[in-house]
């Protein structure tokens, strides 16, 4: 990885007081605004320690001033965080059909406007990797944004993925060149890269700046084209051995049902999943099924987007309003044995399909009512995320910058006590 943070950082390597300096600044990344008193105990180090290199973090542009703490009797504290614009990321959200992207500051501000690219993920990576190049390049051209002001791109994606191995199990197999996924987008992009699921993106979202932010033990259950699942317990995002965990949607629900594309019949994404909801009604439609969808043009019906199904379930449409309703008693189901293996304080539903709000959410609560035992049901609350559509590249900044940093912090000398 041709990580060049130390021109990023201002820092020096094998330095004592540089090592202190990009600590508090991965500190201050994770943390947001903090007090000095905060700082000092996940620095463990003393008050004037601290002060001296907020000082200078302060001086050469890093770090500023921002806003007073709670106190409980005295004086607020100052609270200190880092300046916006101090660290840029790419984040590129690739979706079944579309994909999404963004330049996104330290700060969470988005730096660029959400730029969405006709652009579908696909098994080889050749023809992908041609057109979003030239995408990319137009679209940082039209920012205004030159790459090395960036610290390296984070890209999610569907898929079975081994972040570590840097490879994707399931979409852009390798076509020819004997390198990772990974190493494929850094040879396109010349930035460090990290790849990520895309379940992982919207709970990290909901973990920093969502309903899960301070929570111990949630489940995101992302309801797009597919179905997966994000577990935070403990504290923490849980990935797995390989970072393969919360792929609900390949768990067979129906008996002989339909193939699914993993291989297996009647997974739940057969069911309950935007691309499920979109071929159900296609083939509602064509075998004369009444519905306001049956005006849309041969193009528009071959793949329906899960967000014109909503639009016509609101204005009363009765075939839409039932086609959401099996989906979230499918959900229902899938969910009950989730309360009852993990115990969770919260679920929080994101997605194109979690947009039907109560079209599937009382069905699904019917369904958990059936199927769940009342004593775990009672002790957890399901809730709609609130983030909107863009959230997942929120998740992907943090986790992204987050490596970033954690990758140069092997490239400096450990300061001896």
């Amino acid at each position: 990885m041709n990580l060049n943070l130390l021109n990023h950082l201002s820092v020096a390597p094998n330095d004592k007081q540089s090592v202190y300096k990009h600590k508090l600044i991965k500190h201050l990344f994770n943390m947001g605004a903090a007090s000095v008193s905060g700082l000092c105990g996940v620095m463990d180090m003393s008050t004037p320690s601290v002060l001296k290199l907020l000082t200078a973090l302060i001086a050469e542009g890093w770090a500023e001033k921002k806003g007073f703490g709670i106190s409980i009797g005295g004086r607020k504290p100052d609270l200190y965080r880092l300046k916006d614009k101090k660290i840029l990321i790419l984040c590129i959200d690739i979706e079944l059909f579309s994909t999404k992207v963004a330049v996104i500051d330290n700060n969470y501000n988005f730096i660029s406007e959400v730029k969405t690219f006709l652009l579908p993920i696909s098994k080889s990576r050749t023809d992908f990797f041609h057109i979003l190049k030239t995408h990319l390049r137009d679209f940082l051209t039209s920012s205004a944004i030159n790459s090395k002001q960036l610290i390296g791109c984070s890209v999610g994606m569907p898929g079975l993925i081994d972040a570590e191995k840097g490879e994707n199990y399931s979409y852009f197999l390798s076509d020819g060149e004997n390198i990772s996924l990974t190493a494929a987008f850094e040879k396109i992009l010349n930035l460090p890269v990290v790849i990520q699921n895309d379940v992982n993106g919207s709970s990290m979202a909901e973990f920093t700046h969502g309903m899960a932010k301070g929570k111990k033990n949630v489940l995101v259950l992302l309801m797009d084209w597919g179905v997966g699942l994000g577990i935070i317990m403990d504290g923490k995002l849980r990935q797995g051995n390989c970072g393969f965990s919360g792929e609900l949607g390949h768990i067979p629900f129906i008996e002989n049902g339909a193939l699914c594309y993993c291989g297996k019949h009647g997974c739940l994404e057969t069911i309950a999943s935007g691309n499920a909801l979109s071929e159900m009604a296609k083939e509602g439609i064509l075998s004369g099924k009444n519905s306001m969808l049956s005006q849309l043009s041969k193009e528009e019906l071959e793949r329906i987007e899960p967000a014109v199904i909503i639009k016509a379930a609101n204005k009363g449409d009765q075939y839409a309003i039932q086609l959401l309703s099996n989906v979230g008693t499918y959900m229902g189901k899938g969910i009950s044995m989730l309360i009852q293996l993990f115990n969770p304080e919260l679920i929080i539903l994101s997605g194109k399909i979690a947009e039907a709000k109560q079209y599937i959410t009382l069905p699904m609560q019917q369904a958990i009512n059936m199927y769940c035992m009342t004593q775990i049901r009672e002790k957890t609350t399901i809730i709609s995320s609130d983030l909107g559509e863009n959230s997942r590249l929120l998740g992907y900044t943090a986790s992204g910058i987050e490596q970033f940093l954690e990758a140069y912090a092997t490239k400096v000398k450990k300061p001896k006590k």
